[in-house]
């Protein structure tokens, strides 16, 4: 079914309505809410290829878009892209850092960790998607950044805002003095 009318209905019966389009036909589909609100809570599932089954048929897709409630715990929809194992996907990924306690500039300069990006978006396969892009910051200083051209990333993924002309001076972190 769709519709207003329709999608009100399966919020109230603890299900939210979502769609999974790209290579074919879209398909509209049903998601229990609470199983939904329990994946959300691992970080992960956001940036990993996903298995959905979908009247006894399995197909690979990726989290495109999801909306939420402004003042409710309450998700509204949910968009999935389909990904071909041969094709290029777009897709963020979070950033996580290493060595955060074992900062040189943090420990001996009294510096503060100020993250510019939590995520960033990478192009690859989706066989090459990585989890996330560990950055090792122990050797950072007071009053440096690491930036994206500095960025060690698997084999087979590349940046998309490199890859579309951006700059390469674009901070990841930075470590500062606190005022």
């Amino acid at each position: 079914e769709i519709g207003k009318s329709s999608s009100r209905r399966l919020r109230r019966n603890g299900y939210l309505p979502g769609v999974v389009y790209g290579n074919g036909e879209s398909k509209k589909i049903m998601i229990d809410h609470n199983y939904m609100l329990r994946c959300l809570e691992d970080r992960n599932f956001y940036s990993n290829i996903l298995v959905l089954e979908i009247e006894s048929s399995e197909e690979k897709v990726y989290l495109k878009s999801l909306s939420r409630h402004p003042s409710k715990k309450q998700i509204l929809h949910a968009d999935f892209q389909r990904i071909d194992e041969n094709a290029e996907i777009s897709i963020k990924v979070p950033i996580k850092l290493l060595n955060e306690d074992n900062c040189v500039g943090v420990r001996m300069g009294g510096g503060v960790v100020s993250r510019v990006l939590n995520e960033i978006e990478v192009l690859c396969l989706p066989r090459n998607l990585p989890a996330s892009i560990d950055i090792d910051i122990a050797n950072i200083e007071v009053g440096q950044s690491v930036h994206i051209g500095e960025l060690n990333l698997p084999n087979g993924v590349r940046l998309a805002a490199l890859a579309k002309g951006g700059d390469t001076s674009i901070s990841v972190v930075r470590i500062s003095t606190p005022k």
